[in-house]
């Protein structure tokens, strides 16, 4: 395994270019100098900002402009912290952008209470009266939806002024997972060393050597278990905020609040964590059994669920080649789609290096008015081509968004967020299969489907699983501990996998692991994504361009639909469960052909 570098050591082309959203920091700090003038401009409004349509107008496209100059401060100082979060300086960035944050929620936090103090006639009235407003339809629409539960101006202020202090779960995990939290080397049983870090220890879970993938999650559990009880009070004063805001603003519940914000309902959010945990596990279970009998193990254990199939058959493959593959399969999206795509690849919007301080697994942000920026860990194999490939999903995705809506309009609710990242996995693995008759590699193309569901109708709907829990323990006053996290984990995972695998007390440990339980009710939302871009994918591969059609339609809407609406236009009717159960029958197929691969080979 290669040696992990520093930043400075890294070559620029591995490395994204943030030259686009400022030429260097000290262009960054003067712009975040100027930030104070430009909350004035937009607090000017305050006491005001009702009286007429016109000036409505006024304060929402000067608000517009301040989110687009915020967008951009935030991203170029959260992009730096994590490409190398142990750096003091970017630390220092990312502290003051969150004092940033609270200050500019504070002195903004006035336009939603004056809004909302608006009678809803006299908002219809305007709508209808002022042609500039129709751009602010469904936003102004969402707001009066939350008239209910709006508190009072001075409370909301109040509220706003601690958002760095509200952010701060997160912050703390994230800084000690990359900053303080190490790994032991671990030996095999033949006596050879391995260096671990957080983000190394995803390679060792499908490692083909059983001796190697059990001691690295081994090494792995100890480190998490050092750090149990601190990053268990720190989720807990997560869980804590969001239930206090919830009874504050009068909600039913601390879930009820997080769905309003997704525009999805209980029995949405209740339906895609129970209809794939029910159908999907006897389809797992199947797989693990596979694994078992193939890989020949004595028992399977939870370090061994992401273990390699064929293990002697791991594609190598360089960043260049990945590119030159995921462009040739995206071709059906058409020209425009695919100009973004060109870009992402050869223009320095992806940050692929692996240094000390990275933030571990994959994202895409993408601010506004600029292009997005993707974080990746390349280890030069055809499972990094996947992950690149779901990245990009997301880049083209507020490309077209971007390029289509204004600011208020561009993020749809997070139900759809992941639908059109594991599209471009599914035109991926399609392209594979269609251009090889090589039995191994789509036995390892079906493989890495396979992981694809695995990742998000497994790992995520279980950690969804766990939050539905955990948030039901905390609201009847039970106290979240590591050892209340721990149990709930371990009994999750227990009551998926069934009797035939082992799920040690260590499988307890790995709630730790994922940011997502940071972000309200986003894991689960995952599988939602799914759901939606298999049965998209299904259509495109039968009806072909009017499929695509639609699908980029879907994309170019952005924000301006509710999801169940958005999905529709996408051609996938959301409102009952027959798309998740397709979704999951598909999976069966995938394991049913995988297990025929091997009875015949």
């Amino acid at each position: 395994m290669k040696e992990t570098l520093d930043r400075t050591q890294i070559p620029e082309e591995e490395t994204w270019d943030l030259t686009d959203l400022f030429s260097d920091r000290s262009t960054w700090l003067s712009e975040v100098a100027q930030v104070p003038e430009a909350l004035a401009e937009v607090a000017a409004f305050k006491g005001k900002s009702v009286q007429d349509a016109a000036t409505l107008l006024q304060l929402l496209e000067a608000k517009e402009k301040l989110e687009e100059r915020l967008t951009r401060i935030f991203t170029y100082a959260m992009l730096k912290e994590s490409s190398d979060g142990g750096n003091p300086e970017n630390q220092a960035d990312a502290a003051r952008i969150a004092a940033l944050g609270s200050e500019a929620g504070a002195a903004t936090s006035f336009i939603k209470s004056e809004i909302l103090e608006l009678d809803p006639d006299t908002l219809e009235k305007w709508l209808n009266e002022e042609p500039g407003l129709e751009d602010f339809h469904k936003t102004l629409k969402d707001l009066m939806e939350e008239k209910p539960y709006q508190l009072s101006a001075e409370t909301e202020n109040v509220l706003a002024a601690f958002g760095e202090v509200h952010d701060a779960p997160f912050m703390i995990y994230e800084r000690s997972k990359t900053s303080d939290m190490t790994f032991r080397s671990f030996q095999t049983a033949d006596g050879t060393e391995y260096p671990l870090t957080f983000n190394t220890f995803e390679s060792y879970e499908s490692h083909p050597d059983t001796d190697v993938r059990r001691s690295a999650y081994e090494a792995f559990s100890d480190g998490l278990r050092a750090y149990q009880n601190t990053y268990a009070a720190t989720y807990a004063t997560e869980i804590t905020r969001s239930i206090t805001e919830s009874r504050l603003r009068g909600y039913e519940s601390v879930t009820q609040m997080l769905l309003h914000g997704q525009q999805v309902t209980e029995d949405m959010y209740h339906r895609q964590l129970d209809t794939i945990q029910e159908e999907l596990a006897p389809h797992m279970r199947r797989l693990a059994a596979l694994k078992k009998k193939m890989l020949g193990l004595e028992k399977m254990t939870y370090a061994d669920l992401k273990a390699p199939l064929d293990p002697d058959f791991d594609p190598d493959m360089s960043y260049e080649e990945a590119g030159d593959m995921i462009l040739k399969s995206l071709e059906i999206m058409g020209d425009e789609y695919m100009q973004f795509m060109e870009k992402g690849l050869k223009e320095r919007w992806v940050d692929r290096a692996d240094n000390h301080g990275k933030r571990s697994g994959a994202f895409c942000s993408s601010p506004y008015g600029v292009h997005p920026y993707i974080l990746v860990t390349w280890n030069d194999n055809m499972r990094d081509a996947f992950t690149l490939a779901h990245e990009l999903g997301h880049a083209g995705h507020f490309s077209m968004a971007g390029r289509y809506q204004r600011i208020s309009n561009t993020r749809p609710s997070l139900y759809f967020i992941e639908a059109p990242s594991t599209m471009n996995e599914m035109l991926l693995s399609r392209h594979i299969l269609d251009q090889s008759n090589d039995t191994r590699m789509r036995r390892w193309v079906v493989l890495q489907s396979l992981g694809t569901y695995y990742h998000n109708f497994v790992t995520h709907i279980l950690e969804g699983e766990l939050q539905r829990r955990i948030y039901a323990l905390a609201e009847k006053g039970e106290a979240i501990t590591a050892q209340v996290l721990n149990r709930e984990k371990r009994d999750t995972l227990q009551q998926f996998w069934g009797p035939d695998v082992e799920i040690d007390e260590d499988a307890g440990l790995t709630w730790m692991k994922q940011p997502h339980y940071y972000m309200g009710l986003y894991p689960y939302t995952y599988s939602a994504g799914l759901t939606a871009s298999t049965a998209a994918a299904q259509h495109i591969q039968q009806e072909g361009e009017p499929a695509v059609e639609r699908w980029l339609a879907a994309l170019k809407a952005g924000g301006t639909k509710k999801p169940l609406e958005l999905m529709q236009l996408a051609g996938v009717d959301m409102t009952t469960k027959k798309p998740i159960q397709e979704a999951v029958a598909y999976v069966g197929t995938l394991v049913d052909e995988l297990e025929q691969s091997f009875e015949i080979s």
